[in-house]
This record gives structure tokens, C-alpha cells and sequence, in this order.
């Protein structure tokens, strides 16, 4: 199949590629998602181009406008299909809009190899932004229902067994804990997105005299790459980037998971609002959980694009290789999956209905008092909590409610003493089996007490003010650098 435009093949090869070799190497998804960064690109390298005397203004200049219409005309227009990639689909409209003469300079001292690597770090930076954003809103939700549920028992669970009273505030902040070095994570990895590789040309850089720390600038990275065959191998920021998705969309899939179980008739303790709900289409009185079924699912596809990932990259030699082609659609799908699943379970959440009573009903049933009389009996007797386990591990071979007397037995068995006779009273006994009256003695930092869970709410509004301080701090700095290439580009343009 001879494509007569194809300004890239002409020389070296004599014959365009079949229609099932083009279909077999295209990646279509990845070149529409990188459009509007590629055409950022060509701007910035442009500008450069002129400013460092590589090209005249007044070229530059054509091919600046040049640019302009082909984004304003969009992705379509430039037909990728009938060409490699975008990046040699938008060069050959800029071509025949322009002329080669003109248009044929714009690729002066830059690769394809460094093109695309630019391109995808400029669009993963923003996916980034935008899963960042995401996230804050859902701690904000969750940090929302805590506050309206610091005294809201529930019991809490090990092995799925009941364990302990604690409150729904508490658990919710757990949840919260997590998510929180999520974002710590997702930051830290916008740090390896935001070099740029651009001047590396195919790997050896190039013989212009580009200025690297200029587009830099004008497309507001943080630093040049220091090793141009790097610049254009690397791709380690999509593994470290899809592994921080990866486990943040592990503790997604957890939080749905506890939220199908809490909806159940054998839990009780939530109702999910009708929007984040479906029936079924035998049983009419099904009320299906089945959106949080899709974010625990997805959760699995982002771990296979994780692995995905990792499975291609591991084999490369340096510099680049077509095999990479194949990485970026992991690094995309997984910003699609955990954006929309950030989403989804922020409004979830937000609409959540609490069954106050039915988990204050849960949070005495399975003996869920024990390590408190426990407790109790160390602190009144002075015995020591291993003797005081024994004795109450007798006790929950009964109904999770013993008397004083009870206790006794127990204690007479096990020690021969009773403990009344020890300093345990029936008030402090009592008092032991009350879930509220536990979790306020569990005052310790990171504990259930009201006035634990209070400082932490407290703590963990400060965070988000912070984290939402830092998302600021790189959205201004990326308008800067918008800004910069904007009046750069009008500059060039007005001569």
C-alpha cells in the first residue's frame, strides 16, 4: 500500500506497509491522547528553534499558525490512520499546509524518540492532576462522614470475626490513613514524570545547538534529563506511576468491598443511594451493589497493566525500541480506571445511608466486650493480662454477657480466687460490657475515643488543606509555564 504523503518512508523504503502490518503497529488510543501535548511540543521546539537561530523567525512563524488550525481542527483531522503515529500525521499536515521548505524544519535536532517521550509526560502529568484532584475530593467525603459519626458504634472486625467496639469515625479514618499516603505517593511520582526528555533527539542527542533548559521552561518541567539515552529509554515513571495507581486502586477496592458486605442483610449497617445501585432483572426486590463490584474488579485490571508493564520494559536494551509503544496503553487505561473508580466511590460515599441502630446492635453481639474485662480485671486485681485472658476465654464459651457471679466461677477455676474478693466490682464489670464506655477509655493516640478520633479529624483537615496547597502549587506552575509559551509563540508569530 503506497501512501504518496508519507514524507517519512519515501527515502529509505520503497513500499508502504500492508494494511495488516499498519493495523498491527497502530496505537490510535495513545496518539489521540497525546494530540494536544505533541502539538504543545512542536510549539515549544519550534519557538526554540528561532529563538536559537536554527530556523528563521518568519519560518517559525508559518509554522506556528500552521499548528494553531491543525489543533483547532482536532485529532480527526490529522487522519492518523494512514500514518504511523501522530506525531508524523501532524507533521505532514503542517507540511502540506506550509510547504517541506518551511514545514520540513520543524523537526530540526528532535526525534520521534524524544518527541513521543516528551508528549507522554507532558499528558500523564495532567492525568496525574486530574487523579490527584479526584482524590482529595475523596478524602474530603470520607473526612465528611467521620464527623458526622464519631460516636457511632459499630464492631470491629479481625478474620472477619467481631472483635472490638470502635466507631464508624474511626474506621472511616483508617481508610483515610491510607489514602492519604496515596496522595503522598501520587506526588511523589509527579516528581520522575516532570523532567524533560526533549534535545535527546533518537538517543545521542543532536549537533544543533538546541537550548534544553529554554522548552524546559516553556513547558514548565521541573529539569532537563542529564542523559540523552535515557531520555529516550526511560520509562521507569510509567512503572513507578501504574505500581502508586496500582495500590491506591488496592485500597479503593478494599473500602467497596467493606461497603458490599455493610450493604448485605447479614451486615445492615449501610444503604447505598439508588443512583449508586441496580436490580435485577428475574428477582424484583434486588438492590445490587454493582458499581462497587466494577471499582473491586478494576482494581484487578489495573494490577494486569501494572504487570503488563513491567513484563514489557524488563527485556529492553538501551535506547528506545518499538516494544515501548506497548507501555503507554497500561499507563492510560490505568489513569481511566482509577480516575472514574475516585469518582464513582466519592459519590457513593457522599450518599451514603448509616443504619445507626443496626450497628450499635452488631457491636454487642460476639462477646465484642471481652478485651475490656480483660483490661478491667488487670487494672482492679493486678493480676497478669495472660491470666486475666484465661479466665475471660472461659467466659466466652457462654453468651457474651456473664454475670459477676460468672466471672467468679471462672476465676475460681482457673486460679482458685474469686475476683470480687480482688478489687473486681459489678459497676466496673459493667461498665467493661458497655461498647460506648471501651471506646472511650481507648483515648491513645490513633484510638476510637471521641476525643482521639477529634484530633485526628482535626490533623487530617490540616493535611488535605496542605496536599490541596501543594495540587495548587503544580497546576500554577504549569499555567506559568502556559503562559510563558503563549506569549513566546504570539512574540515569534508578531515578529
Amino acid at each position: 500500500m503506497e501512501n504518496k504523503e508519507d514524507i517519512l518512508r519515501r527515502g529509505r523504503l520503497s513500499a508502504g506497509p500492508s494494511e495488516e502490518v499498519n493495523a498491527f503497529s497502530s496505537s490510535i488510543p495513545a496518539d489521540r491522547w497525546i494530540f494536544r501535548s505533541d502539538i504543545t511540543v512542536d510549539r515549544a521546539h519550534t519557538v526554540m528553534l528561532a529563538r536559537q537561530g536554527i530556523i528563521s523567525k518568519e519560518d517559525a512563524a508559518s509554522i506556528l499558525k500552521a499548528l494553531e488550525k491543525i489543533e483547532s481542527e482536532g485529532v480527526d483531522a490529522v487522519n492518523i490512520p494512514v500514518f504511523e503515529d501522530v506525531h508524523m500525521a501532524i507533521e505532514s499536515k503542517l507540511i502540506k499546509s506550509v510547504g517541506e521548505n518551511v514545514g520540513g524544519r520543524m523537526h530540526s535536532g528532535r526525534s520521534r524518540n524524544d518527541e513521543v517521550a516528551t508528549c507522554i509526560r507532558i499528558s500523564a502529568r495532567q492525568e496525574l492532576l486530574g487523579i490527584m484532584a479526584e482524590l482529595l475530593d475523596l478524602r474530603m467525603a470520607i473526612l465528611n462522614l467521620a464527623g458526622e459519626n464519631v460516636d457511632t458504634v459499630m464492631p470491629g472486625f479481625t478474620h472477619m470475626q467481631h472483635a472490638q467496639p470502635t466507631t464508624l469515625a474511626h474506621h472511616m479514618m483508617a481508610h483515610i490513613s491510607a489514602l492519604d499516603r496515596d496522595f503522598e505517593r501520587l506526588a511523589d511520582a509527579y516528581k520522575f514524570i516532570n523532567i524533560n526528555p526533549l534535545g535527546s533527539a533518537a538517543f545521542a542527542s543532536t549537533g544543533f545547538p538546541l537550548d534544553r533548559e529554554y522548552t524546559t521552561a516553556l513547558l514548565g518541567f521541573d529539569r532537563p534529563m542529564d542523559n540523552s539515552m535515557d531520555g529516550v529509554s526511560a520509562r521507569d515513571f510509567i512503572l513507578d506511576t501504574v505500581s502508586k495507581l496500582a495500590i491506591l486502586e488496592v485500597d479503593l477496592s478494599r473500602m467497596a468491598d467493606e461497603l458490599i458486605l455493610w450493604s448485605t442483610s447479614e451486615f445492615g449497617f449501610i444503604e447505598l443511594a439508588d443512583t449508586y445501585s441496580s436490580t435485577s432483572s428475574i428477582m424484583p426486590q434486588k438492590k445490587n451493589p454493582d458499581i462497587l463490584e466494577l471499582i473491586r474488579g478494576r482494581c484487578g485490571t489495573v494490577i494486569g497493566h501494572m504487570v503488563a508493564a513491567f513484563s514489557i520494559t524488563k527485556g529492553l536494551p538501551y535506547s528506545y525500541n518499538t516494544d515501548l509503544q506497548e507501555v503507554t496503553p497500561q499507563l492510560l487505561r490505568s489513569f481511566e480506571i482509577t480516575r472514574s473508580s475516585l469518582r464513582i466511590l466519592t459519590g457513593a460515599i457522599s450518599t451514603l445511608k448509616i443504619k445507626k441502630d443496626e450497628m450499635r446492635i452488631k457491636s454487642t453481639m460476639g462477646f465484642t466486650t471481652a478485651t475490656e474485662i480483660a483490661d478491667t480485671i488487670v487494672r482492679s486485681t493486678g493480676l497478669p493480662f495472660r491470666t486475666a485472658h484465661g479466665i475471660v476465654g472461659k467466659l466466652a464459651r457462654g453468651d457474651g454477657n456473664p454475670s459477676l457471679s460468672e466471672v467468679d466461677d471462672a476465676s475460681m477455676d482457673m486460679i482458685g480466687k474469686r475476683l470480687s474478693d480482688m478489687g473486681l466490682t459489678q459497676k466496673m464489670l459493667e461498665e467493661a460490657k458497655d461498647p460506648l464506655k471501651n471506646i472511650e477509655r481507648r483515648s491513645v493516640t490513633g484510638g476510637p475515643a471521641i476525643s482521639a478520633i477529634g484530633k485526628k479529624i482535626e490533623s487530617e483537615n490540616r493535611k488535605i488543606k496542605d496536599d490541596e496547597g501543594l495540587y495548587a502549587g503544580l497546576v500554577q506552575k504549569l499555567k506559568r509555564s502556559e503562559d510563558e509559551l503563549s506569549n513566546a509563540v504570539k512574540n515569534t508569530i508578531s515578529g
